[in-house]
């Protein structure tokens, strides 16, 4: 049984994504000092007293406006609060009920589903209850003073909130690939999300920016259970301003570094940018296994070397990430999207795979028995003495050598290769620990001088 649902609905900038963040606990939500920062719904886990449930963010509910994104995001409110248990309808304290106040609570009396009251941003207790008590007229029953930033009164509306919150003893636990949707703004991220999942999950437009949280999403295909984080587009550093994108953007970069498998998005019309080899090498230094995903295929002309010609230029650019899996899909028609699921539960298994020592030991003895170790003009030769894997995600792989300077950069290329091929690796990073004996010795030495002493 999946986890009940709670939705925080209101109008833009009474601090619902604050509220959000004081529930689960941590500040996952982006909180701007703008209208409108919030626009997709956003679910993230909580908790009070028995009860476990989502609390979904959305974005500020503006009706009769219909300019830009405002459909969009009402539409996503409403989803929001029709798969809800239960909604927390936020209003601010310090302005008083407003007539945009009026039409959401007109509308949230219509719906079936039970509704709190949450009047924010009352910091002071004796003046809180004043404030609050302003919204008796909206009709929706006792509202709650609360300060969503500091945190009181929340405890006050929680107890009343599990009352309509089902208890779930059930949930069982999910070995979960995190995958994550990379890319600059516009390649199609949200609509890669949108076909995985066969609904509107978020907004998609041609607007620069128009996401902004970094949204996690679950579901399940053949058995195993994938958690998706849609991010925002990621633009070259000096085109960013202080303020949401800059916000948006270090999720983004967060989504990178607690993913498994980060799908790069490459829009097919544009290539492989400059920025795109940045997120690339960001990739690389996070060790996250990668799938490079070229979007919007059916939109590029084609003849029976296009894509031979296209993947020569994406090795050419990409040249660092050869180990990573491609594939050209269209998001728009949904052509090969739901193969994508193949290569992440590949790169999965390759990035937490773990191989005996006994087995790095034969592929470093066949390695090096075909290719010897370079030798110094003085007539010292490099020497591996073993090798074991020291962890995973990525897999990383001590060498025990006499002296690592002895090991040029094509040498260690040429290791690295020896492992993938004999070993597979297929789209994951993998690091080699080059260790020499000296220090070795040395470490040892000072581990046995501090036991002396």
């Amino acid at each position: 049984m999946a986890l009940p649902i709670v939705a925080i609905i209101g109008r833009p900038n009474v601090g619902k994504s604050t509220l959000v963040n004081r529930l689960a606990g941590e500040q996952t939500a982006i909180v701007h000092d703008e209208p409108g920062v919030t626009r997709d719904r956003t679910y993230m886990p909580s908790f009070w007293s028995d009860r476990e449930f989502l609390v979904v963010d959305t974005g500020g509910l503006v009706f009769n406006d219909d300019t830009e994104f405002l459909p969009l995001i009402r539409q996503q409110a409403m989803t929001a609060l029709a798969e809800a248990s239960a909604a927390i309808f936020v209003v601010d304290g310090q302005t008083g009920p407003s007539h945009a106040d009026e039409e959401i609570a007109e509308w949230l009396r219509q719906q079936p589903v039970p509704v709190l009251l949450a009047v924010n941003k009352c910091e002071s207790p004796d003046q809180g209850l004043i404030q609050a008590a302003e919204f008796w007229q909206l009709g929706l029953g006792e509202p709650y003073p609360i300060s969503a930033i500091h945190g009181s009164g929340t405890g006050e509306l929680l107890d009343e909130l599990i009352k309509h919150i089902p208890q779930v003893t059930d949930v069982p636990e999910t070995n979960e690939i995190k995958v994550a949707i990379i890319g600059r703004p516009n390649v199609g991220k949200s609509s890669l999300l949108n076909a995985f999942l066969g609904e509107e999950r978020a907004i998609v437009s041609p607007i620069s920016g128009t996401t902004r949280d970094a949204i996690d999403t679950m579901f399940e295909r053949d058995g195993q259970t994938y958690r998706l984080i849609d991010t925002a587009g990621i633009r070259k550093k000096k085109s960013i301003e202080y303020g949401t994108e800059f916000f948006s953007i270090n999720r983004a970069f967060k989504a990178i570094r607690r993913a498994d498998v980060v799908l790069m998005v490459i829009d097919a019309l544009d290539g492989v940018t400059d920025q795109d080899q940045k997120l690339a090498g960001r990739i690389i230094d996070e060790g996250r296994a990668c799938i490079v995903v070229v979007n919007k295929w059916d939109a590029v002309e084609k003849d029976s070397y296009t894509i031979y010609d296209y993947e020569k230029n994406l090795q050419a650019r990409l040249h660092f990430t050869e180990w990573a899996d491609t594939i050209f899909v269209s998001a728009v028609t949904g052509q090969r999207v739901e193969k994508i699921l193949e290569l992440v539960n590949q790169a999965a298994e390759s990035h937490k795979r773990r191989v005996t020592t006994a087995v790095i030991n034969e592929v470093l003895e066949d390695a090096v028995s075909w290719h010897s170790p370079p030798t110094s003009r003085g007539g010292r030769q490099g020497r591996i003495y073993y090798g074991t894997q020291v962890s995973t995600q990525p897999p990383t792989i001590a060498l025990f050598v006499n002296d690592a300077k002895r090991f040029n950069e094509n040498y260690r290329r040429y290791i690295e290769r020896q492992f993938r091929q004999q070993l597979g690796f297929k789209g994951t990073p993998i690091r080699l620990l080059w260790r020499s004996k000296k220090v070795r010795d040395a470490e040892v030495g000072s581990i046995n001088r501090a036991t002396r002493v």
